[in-house]
């Protein structure tokens, strides 16, 4: 309870705390903790009971209140407020602690550093040197009891109650009448001898020889003991003999001692003086002196006091930020300091900065703080992230600089957890497809199956089933190596979101494929991998009823818990080829790999070449062999891609898609008459695959499985009425028709039956047909192409001055 201890003005905008006096400087001054009673912001308040018969004292009380209002100075004990009654006097000070009970404290915590005591030492002399070069005062009372400890760890210069003038003015020096006093007099005051001759600064710099003794071994006994340094740094012994030295006149002015203190190897020359010389300037510094001193900062911040961190560099950095320009500079500083706050005053002083930067246009700033987000993502909350730095974060997706993207990416391992659904199932998913598919960075395609990876678990249950296996399966066809590693171990990393029926008609035909694999690491990984899936499918097979067990993740909603079991699978992708991808990005900043380079893994003679088991919206569904001619297509016309605004892609996916529909009977009934077996064979480029990613936006045109095929319309004839490419129509009978008429019969195929038939003769025509057909569509297709561009070349004709000539 807070209550006014002996105030009798009521509206006095301070009060005393109830806690016990802090004691003060020797005298009739009591030191009380207090607070402003409008903010509740701590305050010390300096107490003097006027008493009967005290009026010497009284008037010594007056002066030092009068001294302390009117002095002004960075290292002088700061003044808030005063009250003057005939019954009492109070003075408000900043928050402070006596030096002597913060020595203690700090001992029994561990002791201060000598950079602190350097720094200390350097404040009062500093305030002496003002009062004594600039105002001509005598402090007259330089001891331990007058010097006080802010928040921050600055020194503070007090107890002016024996203040006077160096000019004679007002008289000589006020009578002390404290004993405790007396022995820091120097002695040529105590004996009352003719050497009385000195300089204005002698007594005081005696006085403060005494304060450096009881700084570093404790309360001077005597003052005798002064000849023994004890514990005072060896830098500093010369010096400090110089101040306790009995000649008075040898004793250096406190500027003079500050400069040989200063000298290079002494006391006070170290990177803590120095940082908070700089600070104390920082106003007038040029802009360039600011930015090499954050730069170097943080390098020094590890050794410097956490009160001197919260308190005196971070209003610095926060100031820089908001007035100086700083720029990413102070990034790395502020979050160091950062960690020595609170989570309440991480909330109030860093968080809004943070917010802040991640709207800036400065690349060095975003990247900055992608590369720091470890540091203080666990302080901020939902709201902000989905509403104010989300937003802002995705624009790196599409940044032209390729280390932006890939931090980018990264980060999306820490926000993940706070997206909400819109979010993260459709903006980030929209995001990842573009990234995975047509960006020209291996690495970047790489991290990015390592993110969905590590997130898959975070996403909702429909996302899930829509994207991963096809994210996943795509990133097995990436030409860049380290990709293909990264799509097999994300399927085993997230091997409990896939059903039964996924693994063993979906995922495991893929990972077989990848056990041909030019890379042995890809081979490597995809037997590991094939054989966790066959033993989840045997213990299934075996035991039935695991089968709830094994898939109960698999519609379960997004769980945080069950991404642990991803959080180590793949941590190679995000630290070694985090490396790579700068060292690739260097040696080849606009080089994409082209799939050519990659050895195409051919076709066993006699057995059919089957559609990937994934198709994109806007692919056809042809054979193996027109997927290596269309390739060959596909490298004559990368010449083209400086003119990829140019072309007229509208009329190419409306062709694709009147492909897409003649070609959709013939592709049916292949698979159809496979029983629906698939298999894994090499893709078209992700460029030519998903080109119609960016105008649609969307996963559906992407990573969704193609709809079942629907049943040939009514009238459709059968394979046996076409010419497959023979010189005379064919009278045999239809094969297919009298395997429809026996099975309308009821008679059944054996299990056995399957060698009784020459498919080979059969598929084999239908695959020189298919390719026939293909080619000449593709040629039809390329002539098309060539008319347009003459047409769009001959339309814009030669450009003069600016202008378009006119037909």
């Amino acid at each position: 309870m807070w209550f006014f201890a002996r105030d009798p003005v009521r509206d006095f905008p301070f009060e005393l705390s109830p806690d016990p006096p802090e004691g003060g400087p020797p005298g009739p001054w009591v030191l009380h903790r207090g607070r402003k009673k409008a903010t509740g912001s701590p305050v010390s308040i300096f107490v003097y009971d006027v008493k009967p018969g005290a009026d010497e004292q009284t008037q010594v009380a007056k002066a030092a209140f009068k001294r302390l209002k009117t002095l002004r100075h960075p290292n002088i004990l700061a003044y808030i407020d005063g009250l003057e009654t005939d019954k009492c006097l109070h003075v408000v000070t900043e928050a402070v602690t006596p030096l002597g009970m913060y020595l203690k404290e700090r001992a029994e915590a561990g002791g201060l550093k000598e950079l602190e005591l350097s720094w200390g030492l350097h404040q009062i002399v500093k305030a002496l040197s003002f009062l004594v070069n600039d105002c001509s005062l005598i402090h007259n009372n330089i001891c331990m009891a007058a010097v006080f400890v802010d928040r921050a760890g600055e020194w503070k210069l007090g107890g002016l109650d024996y203040m006077y003038s160096a000019q004679g003015n007002g008289g000589g020096p006020p009578r002390k009448g404290v004993p405790e006093l007396e022995q820091y007099d120097p002695p040529e005051l105590a004996d009352g001898s003719g050497r009385a001759v000195r300089e204005k600064w002698s007594a005081d710099m005696w006085r403060l020889g005494c304060l450096i003794w009881e700084v570093f071994n404790g309360p001077l006994p005597r003052a005798a003991a002064l000849r023994n340094p004890g514990k005072i740094p060896k830098s500093l012994v010369p010096h400090y003999c110089e101040l306790v030295g009995a000649n008075p006149k040898v004793r250096p002015n406190p500027a003079r001692f500050l400069q040989n203190c200063r000298a290079p190897g002494g006391f006070m020359n170290n990177r803590f003086v120095e940082t908070n010389l700089f600070l104390e300037e920082i106003q007038i510094k040029e802009p360039a002196e600011k930015q090499k001193f954050f730069q170097e900062l943080s390098k020094s911040l590890d050794s410097f006091p956490e009160d001197f961190c919260r308190h005196r560099v971070l209003p610095q950095l926060l100031t820089a930020f908001e007035f100086g320009n700083a720029g990413a500079v102070v990034l790395t500083p502020l979050f160091k300091v950062g960690k020595f706050l609170n989570a309440e005053e991480y909330q109030q002083k860093i968080i809004p900065v943070v917010v802040k930067m991640f709207s800036s246009t400065d690349r060095a700033m975003r990247i900055r703080l992608l590369q720091q987000m470890e540091q203080f993502i666990q302080y901020l909350d939902e709201p902000t992230v989905n509403t104010q730095i989300f937003p802002h974060v995705v624009h790196g997706f599409l940044d032209t600089n390729p280390a932006i993207r890939e931090q980018t990416v990264k980060s999306m391992l820490l926000l993940a957890p706070k997206l909400n659904e819109a979010n993260l199932n459709v903006e980030l998913m929209k995001h990842f497809a573009r990234l995975q598919a047509k960006d020209e960075q291996g690495p970047i395609r790489c991290n990015t199956t390592v993110c969905l990876g590590k997130i898959g678990s975070y996403l909702s249950a429909n996302t899930r089933h829509r994207v991963l296996t096809s994210a996943f399966s795509r990133a097995t066809k990436d030409p860049f190596a380290p990709s293909r590693v990264a799509g097999v171990l994300g399927f085993a990393a997230t091997h409990n979101l896939y059903s039964m029926n996924d693994c063993a008609h979906k995922i495991l035909p893929v990972l077989c494929g990848l056990t041909m694999d030019p890379e042995k690491s890809v081979r490597d990984q995809a037997f590991k991998a094939i054989r966790s899936f066959l033993s989840k499918l045997e213990s299934v097979s075996e035991d039935p009823t695991q089968l709830a067990e094994v898939e109960k993740d698999v519609h379960a909603a997004s769980s945080p818990g069950m991404g642990g079991a991803a959080a180590s699978w793949a941590g190679w992708a995000v630290t070694g080829v985090s490396s790579l991808t700068s060292k690739l990005i260097r040696a080849h900043p606009t080089a994409a790999p082209a799939e050519p380079n990659i050895p195409q893994r051919p076709t066993p003679e006699g057995l059919p070449a089957l559609a990937p088991t994934l198709v994109p919206a806007t692919s056809t569904t042809s054979g193996h062999w027109e997927t290596q001619e269309e390739s060959t297509d596909t490298a004559e016309d990368s010449s083209a891609a400086d003119r990829w605004d140019d072309e007229d892609w509208g009329s190419l996916e409306q062709e694709a898609e009147s492909v897409l529909a003649q070609q959709e009977d013939w592709s049916t009934g292949g698979q159809a008459s496979r029983g629906g077996q698939t298999s894994n064979v090499d893709p078209k480029s992700p460029e030519s695959d998903w080109s119609s990613w960016e105008a649609e936006g969307s996963w559906e045109q992407g990573w969704q499985e193609p709809s079942p095929p629907e049943p040939p319309p009514e009238g459709t004839r059968l394979a046996s009425e076409y010419n497959w490419g023979g010189s005379e129509p064919s009278d045999k009978g239809d094969p297919f028709a009298a395997m429809s008429a026996r099975r309308e019969a009821g008679t059944q195929l054996r299990p056995d039956s399957w060698g009784d038939d020459n498919w080979e003769g059969l598929e084999t025509e239908s695959r020189q047909g298919k390719a026939e057909l293909a080619r000449k569509k593709r040629e039809e297709r390329r002539r098309e192409m060539e008319a347009k561009r003459a047409e769009k070349k001959a339309a814009k004709g030669p450009m003069k001055l600016g202008t378009r000539k006119l037909d």
